[in-house]
């Protein structure tokens, strides 16, 4: 298993984890909220806006590994409040294009930061 950390252009752990690990023709990505890069802060108040930072990091993060969002094959959306859903849908829908990975969204609590979404993916390394 290979662990990725520190990868360009991709916020930090905020916890001690890796932000993603390699292993069996896969790459399981931790979940991203959406801490910008440049700044280390969340600097988006809107869920949209949060969301598009979030895919924002998880394609960085498939980068630096040589993958594009073409390459997920599951991912799970984490939402502090359901009534978000349908805000957070168009975002993702264009960060994925025509691409339809299997997807799970949950309502939470709370996520890290006082974020509004959060999304993990587990993408496919070989063909």
């Amino acid at each position: 298993m290979d662990l990725v950390n520190n990868a360009a252009h991709v916020p930090a752990a905020v916890g001690p984890y890796s932000q993603a690990a390699r292993h069996g023709g896969f790459l399981f990505c931790s979940g991203q909220i959406p801490i910008c890069p440049e700044s280390g802060r969340i600097e988006a108040t809107d869920v949209e806006g949060q969301a598009r930072q979030v895919l924002a990091n998880i394609s960085a993060l498939l980068a630096s590994q040589g993958l594009e969002m073409k390459d997920v094959i599951k991912a799970t959306v984490f939402l502090t409040s359901m009534a978000d859903f349908p805000k957070v849908n168009p975002v993702y829908e264009n960060a994925f294009d025509s691409h339809k990975p299997a997807r799970s969204t949950v309502a939470v609590a709370a996520l890290p930061l006082g974020a509004l979404v959060e999304i993990e993916v587990i993408a496919a390394t070989s063909a």
